[in-house]
């Protein structure tokens, strides 16, 4: 079934099979309505030639600047030229194509001033494959994105590049290879197209459901590293988690004793009488439970960002009234995004300290160090641990928040700025740390299972048999690279997580 968009109801998931999956997306009658009429009421506006900003002034500190009303779309075109100032590596595809879905999906809440055709054509040329070609970096997140959002509309006219077809060309010939023919401007369109916090937001929501993943897998590697450092289930007790009552950490505990229950391992030490673990093992309701709750405030802000209108200035057909105001602001992205970025820097920092459990593992594990046997001759899982250490310091220092910084831009009229883009991108590079640290534990953690002489419960042992097909038990050293990269893909094609859709339980 096709995406049917109206500027109110677009859900994250929905995001995901138009930006990666490439599923086809239709605008509902009902927000075609709401577009035209909010058209007719700009086009009243108009005619009054009472001066509206961006619509026939300047923009940014020349907003006192009149345009004449012949001027009007060349203003438009200029805005758009002018503004495509973005630089460095550009965009993935699939950013991309979530950042179309959003800007059409604003565009059709009807309160832009937009014709119903400029949405429509910009959901066409998702439909055919046409992918702009936009600059990451350029943007401080207030006015909205505008120079890579400028990018996008560049195309949109047949000027800038596109990827059609898995080559990169002339925007005009790719319209021209998929059918289209560009399109010419009107009053506002191109401000429309470009003042608002799509970017951001696309990144966003890609970084939310990359980290909502990576908090499962984190139970997962935190289970095995119990179970193969002989810990103490006490911690992750009902009673427990029920007197300190935050959802997450109910989750996670309860997600690690589903995960072992059963277990020959489990039941043949028991915890061998151990007092306490050290915090690693015994806090992860607490640290995972932590992140999850942080992640369910993220998405909450993603929701309701994907379904706002978030330019300047708004057309309230109803009211009949236009007004100037702040919605492309960044703030709330940016705030959610550093959050993000420090949450799974700790998921990282947590892991990174059970990864040095392992390799250097107390004496009444039976584990031998760095889990290789002969060591010396060896160096087993010794430099893969230092490999989690690098990522987890370079994850601390982009863990810094971008939002506390400020430059102010267009002449001091634009004197607060949210840098949100920074802060999605930078969480980005987080997050493809952190799930190679992740790895780098599982790996360990099942190397460490394989020494003990039980197996572990059903649902282990399935995840194990399922990563032994790509990744053998090592009884000497062999390049850790290559195991590394393809545990690092199985987290990616949720190889690890498919056995759960047989399991007794989900994972939560």
């Amino acid at each position: 079934m096709p995406v049917m968009i109206d500027g109110d109801r677009l859900r994250l998931e929905e995001f995901l099979r138009v930006a990666r999956d490439r599923e086809t997306v239709r605008l509902k009658k009902s927000a075609a309505r709401k577009a035209e009429r909010c058209r007719k009421t700009l086009d009243e506006f108009l005619e009054t030639g009472i001066p509206y900003y961006g619509i026939n002034t300047g923009f940014g500190a020349l907003a006192a600047k009149h345009i004449e009303k012949e001027n009007l779309k060349k203003l438009q075109r200029n805005l758009i030229r002018s503004h495509s100032s973005g630089v460095g590596e550009c965009l993935s595809e699939e950013i991309v194509r979530g950042v179309m879905l959003l800007r059409a999906n604003v565009l059709a809440k009807g309160f832009s001033g937009v014709r119903r055709e400029l949405v429509q054509f910009l959901i066409e040329m998702l439909n055919r494959g046409l992918v702009p070609q936009i600059p990451e970096k350029g943007s401080v997140g207030a006015s909205g994105d505008l120079a890579p959002l400028a990018h996008l509309a560049l195309s949109m006219i047949g000027e800038g590049e596109m990827k059609y077809r898995g080559r990169v060309m002339p925007a005009a010939e790719a319209m021209k290879q998929a059918g289209l023919q560009p399109v010419e401007l009107q009053e506002k369109e191109g401000l429309a197209l470009i003042n608002g916090t799509q970017v951001m937001t696309a990144i966003a929501i890609f970084n939310l459901l990359e980290a909502e993943k990576l908090a499962r897998i984190a139970d997962i590697a935190g289970a095995l590293t119990l179970e193969a450092l002989l810990g103490s289930l006490s911690p992750f007790a009902d009673d427990i988690q029920r007197v300190r009552p935050h959802p997450g950490q109910a989750e996670s505990a309860r997600n690690v004793l589903n995960l072992i229950r059963g277990s020959p391992l489990w039941k043949s030490h028991k915890g061998k009488g151990k007092v306490q673990d050290p915090y690693s093992i015994r806090c992860i309701p607490q640290v995972h439970g932590a992140i999850r709750d942080t992640l369910r405030f993220i998405r909450r802000t993603l929701e309701i960002e994907a379904n706002s209108a978030t330019e300047n200035p708004l057309i309230f057909p109803e009211k009949k009234t236009i007004l100037s105001g702040g919605n492309f602001h960044g703030e709330p992205i940016a705030l959610a995004m550093d959050f993000l970025g420090i949450a799974i820097t700790e998921l990282g920092n947590i892991s990174e300290r059970r990864i040095d459990r392992l390799v250097n593992p107390p004496a009444q594990s039976g584990l031998p160090q760095f889990l290789i046997v002969d060591n010396g001759l060896n160096s087993g899982f010794m430099i893969v641990h230092v490999t989690a250490a690098a990522l987890t310091s370079e994850n601390r220092t982009l863990s810094h928040p971008a939002t506390v910084d400020n430059i102010p831009t267009s002449a001091n009229q634009e004197d607060h700025v949210s840098m949100g883009t920074i802060a999605a991108r930078k969480t980005r590079e987080i997050i493809r740390n952190c799930r190679h640290i992740l790895a780098i534990e599982l790996m360990a953690s099942m190397q460490a299972l394989d020494f003990h002489g039980h197996p572990s419960s059903k649902i282990i042992e399935t995840i194990k048999q399922t990563v032994r097909r790509e990744i053998p038990f090592l009884t000497e050293d062999a390049r850790m690279d290559v195991h590394l990269n393809r545990m690092v893909r199985m987290i990616e094609n949720d190889a690890l997580l498919a056995p759960f859709g047989r399991a007794r339980f989900r994972l939560r």
